[in-house]
This record gives structure tokens, sequence and C-alpha cells, in this order.
């Protein structure tokens, strides 16, 4: 299977497929996808999200501004269902601009503390779809992998893999920040923020696992103090992971 999904208009779709846990369960391909912005598609692009990888759900993790801006593109003309929930958002978003942050792992911790209840939203919203879904921000990479960092911690993926999902965003990051930085709102926004945050350097996801084990001992605990319940965690894991048996049966 392959893994990052070339499309038009996009620099950043890649499945979650594919990856194994802890206890020899694997994640299913082509169920779960992380994305940068996805208002650029072109009508070729969006076709193949339809025919071939028969997408049914996008959670847009933008914020209202950023929504408001770029807008959802010609694949909201689609019969998809779009859920908006956005991590930094209205006073969520005015609490965090008053705590300083350092480094990029501190602004993803933060993220994890003061979004918890659009977090927790997102993960229901994963375990309770049936089509294939992907969940994107603006270039795929903090917000998304704060996201994919949760989600794949839940599913028993190993540190190591977590942390290199996150890393293979370097592969496009050029071109990312290049989009962004042409836009007035996004060049503003990105000069006041941290200086490692236009990378994606593994060291950052490790720091930011490492914090949320020492602060709460596991994700799942972390997922608990959001407010996901066992039986999300439960229908996430029914949904995206090929079990063992399963695996090993071929």
């Amino acid at each position: 299977m392959q893994r990052v999904i070339d499309l038009q208009g996009c620099l950043n779709f890649r499945d979650l497929g594919g990856y194994p846990t802890r206890h020899g369960a694997t994640v299913r391909w082509r169920r779960l996808f992380r994305s940068d912005a996805l208002h650029r598609l072109t009508a070729a692009a969006i076709l193949h999200l339809r025919q071939v990888i028969r997408l049914g759900d996008v959670i847009d993790l933008r914020s209202s501004a950023e929504r408001s801006a770029d807008g959802s593109g010609a694949l909201a003309e689609e019969p998809i269902r779009f859920h908006h929930l956005p991590l930094f958002d209205g006073e969520t978003a005015k609490r965090a601009e008053s705590v300083s942050v350092q480094t990029l792992a501190d602004r993803y911790f933060l993220l994890a503390e003061f979004a918890k209840a659009p977090i927790a939203e997102v993960i229901g919203t994963i375990a309770n779809t049936e089509e294939p879904l992907v969940y994107h921000c603006a270039a795929g990479k903090d917000r998304t992998g704060v996201i994919s960092a949760i989600v794949l911690g839940l599913l028993d993926v190993k540190d190591e893999i977590i942390v290199a999902d996150y890393a293979a965003t370097r592969e496009n990051l050029d071109a990312i920040v290049e989009r962004l930085m042409s836009l007035e709102g996004y060049r503003s926004m990105l000069e006041a923020l941290p200086p490692d945050t236009m990378h994606a350097e593994p060291e950052t996801m490790v720091d930011f696992l490492d914090r949320i084990r020492a602060e709460y001992g596991s994700m799942r605990e972390y997922a608990s103090s959001a407010g996901v319940s066992e039986n999300v965690v439960h229908r996430l894991q029914e949904r995206l992971l090929v079990p063992r048996q399963e695996v090993e049966g071929g």
C-alpha cells in the first residue's frame, strides 16, 4: 500500500495504515488519513478521493478564522460529512495566547491541555465513523500531528513509530512552508511562533510524548482526562485495527 497519496492541490495527504501495535495488531489501510488543507484540491484529486479512497468524512481542525478565509474548496460540494472541530478557537485561543511557550513541543503540550474538549470530539468522531476519514489543519503538521500522536497512542502503536510518522512531514515541509508564507495571515502568525515551528524534528514529538506520559502516565489516561470514554477507545480500536490473529493468518 502507498502511504503518501499524491493529490494535486494538497501536499501532505498520508495514510496511517500499516503501523504495527505493541500487541501484534496492525492499523488498517485506507481507513484513516492525515493531511494539510484541502481547499485547493483539483477536480481530479477530488475524483480520486471519492472513487478510489471512498472518503466519507472530513474533520477540519482549522480555526474559524482560517476556515472563513480559505473555505473548504470544491470538496465541500461533494456528499461528504464535514466536521469543523477547531482546536484553537475563540476563548480557547485567547487563553492559550496568554501562556508563554519556548519550543514547539511546549505548544503541542499546551494544545493538548487547552483543547481537551475538541480533541475528545475528534476521537469520538473517528471512532464512530464507518467510512474512510481524513483530519487536517493548514500544514498537516502541528494540530494534525498532535491528533495523530493521540490516535496512534490509543491504538497502542509504539512511540518510535509515532515519532517517525510525525517526522515524515519533513519530506514536503519546504513546499508547505512556502505555501503558508505566501499568505499574509499565516505569515504573520508563523513569525510570532517559536523558531522551531518551521520544522518537524523527531525530538519535538519525543518531547511531547514524554510530557504526556510524565503528566498523565499514558495516552489512554490523557484521553480519559479529556473525556474520552473506554467505550470510545474500544470502538476506535475495533474500527481501525486488524487483530493479531488475522495478521498472522494472512
